[in-house]
């Protein structure tokens, strides 16, 4: 889930990194009175996408009646098809350096990196790319005590030297600790300014959490105002997206949820230890075009699998739905079974020619497979791949 940058910044002040003040502003005349008292002002436009300054999100105003006139501009521009929550309203000042600052995690080191570079407020693809010797790229360990030593050596990395070196180092190492204590995946600041008085402020932010992070951290959300039902994905959810995660929430057992919604016709009910990625990644090299991503695990209950199925079933959008999973030990073959048909027939449909595919290979497998026969449903065993239960689901949507 992703934060909005005055939520980011909010994180970053509770650690003691320097800002910017700054007001947040919903109105014209809440952002004439931030001008009115902080003076001129850059206005940001509060949104779950990049690319704000192209579409005109970001603005500057010398006076209160300026800052008015740019906020009602701002807050008409949808960016990427997303509305402003808000206006981040400020205060200008004059820059003379910009750094980049990141800590994310590593796929192929299993380690979580900090990227540093003294090339700030560009794209730090580019910067990689053209100025290799500009960026750094330092690992560290997440079980153990996060250094200040680790956050210089990235720093210095790039050529920092003196005051600037010191100042840039307390606020990489309490970003560092930042990722670190809110199970983040990405923490970024993007620039970190030096001012024409030499102070070093953090003048944007971007951080997102891991989804499964969201119950260690349900006081921090409260407290930052994100409702249970918002799921940060770049966008608002959708009721869809909302009624799923509810009824995965009514029922502890087993996961029957996890969905985010597209705009194609197969609906999906996959999972199992990453096959859930694979087979949504199957379906679409396959020509298909799901409906939704989803995941179903850990052994949900009767009802539970149930009621997700009816919910995709109900769609408009959706026209048959695969429910496809890895071989699984876990998950009970006949439960899920019975769960998917008695969705289906819930939401008005005959299993037999709504559901596309099932292909769940794993325990209790043969009285799955039984009751599948029971309802004409066509069912696959562990001996198709899931990429070929995947095309042949494609292949019914075809046909």
């Amino acid at each position: 889930m992703r934060f909005y940058e005055y939520e980011a910044k909010d994180l970053l002040r509770r650690h003691g990194v320097p800002l910017p003040q700054s007001r947040l502003a919903h109105t014209a005349e809440e952002a004439a009175a931030a001008a009115a008292e902080l003076g001129p002002v850059v206005l940001k436009s509060q949104v779950l996408s990049g690319g704000r300054m192209k579409a005109g999100g970001v603005k500057f105003a010398d006076t209160p009646d300026e800052a008015a006139a740019a906020t009602t501009e701002i807050l008409e521009i949808a960016i990427n098809g997303l509305r402003p929550v808000g206006v981040l309203a400020e205060e200008k000042r004059t820059i003379t350096q910009e750094y980049f600052a990141a800590v994310t995690y590593d796929g192929r080191a299993k380690l979580p990196v900090i990227i540093f570079s003294d090339m700030g407020g560009i794209d730090i693809e580019e910067v990689a790319e053209q100025h290799p010797e500009h960026l750094s790229r330092t690992h560290f360990s997440a079980a153990r005590p996060f250094s200040d030593y680790i956050a210089k050596n990235a720093v210095a990395a790039v050529g920092v030297t003196g005051n600037d070196l010191n100042a840039l180092t307390r606020i990489v190492a309490s970003l560092a600790r930042i990722f670190l204590q809110y199970d983040l995946t990405l923490a970024e600041i993007n620039p970190i300014g030096r001012l024409d008085d030499g102070a070093i402020l953090a003048l944007d932010s971007h951080m997102d959490m891991e989804a499964e992070a969201r119950r260690t951290h349900q006081a921090l959300l409260k407290e930052l105002g994100v409702d249970d039902d918002d799921n940060r994905q770049a966008r608002p959810p959708t009721p869809f997206e909302i009624a799923a995660a509810q009824l995965d929430a009514a029922d502890p057992r087993g996961v029957a949820g996890n969905l985010t919604e597209f705009d194609g016709n197969l609906g999906l009910i996959i999972g199992a230890g990453g096959g859930s990625l694979t087979l949504f990644d199957a379906v679409r090299q396959a020509g298909g075009h799901p409906a939704n991503y989803c995941e179903i695990g850990g052994n949900p209950s009767v009802s539970k699998a149930a009621a997700l199925t009816k919910l995709i079933c109900e769609q408009p959008k959706v026209e048959k739905i695969a429910v496809m999973m890895n071989v699984v030990s876990n998950t009970r073959v006949d439960i899920v079974a019975r769960g998917v048909i008695k969705g289906c027939i819930e939401a008005g449909f005959d299993p037999s020619e709504k559901i596309a595919i099932f292909r769940i290979p794993g325990s209790w497998e043969e009285e799955g497979f039984a009751i599948l026969d029971r309802y004409g449903v066509d069912y696959v065993d562990r001996s198709v791949s899931m990429h070929e239960a995947a095309a042949r689901a494609v292949a019914k949507m075809q046909a």
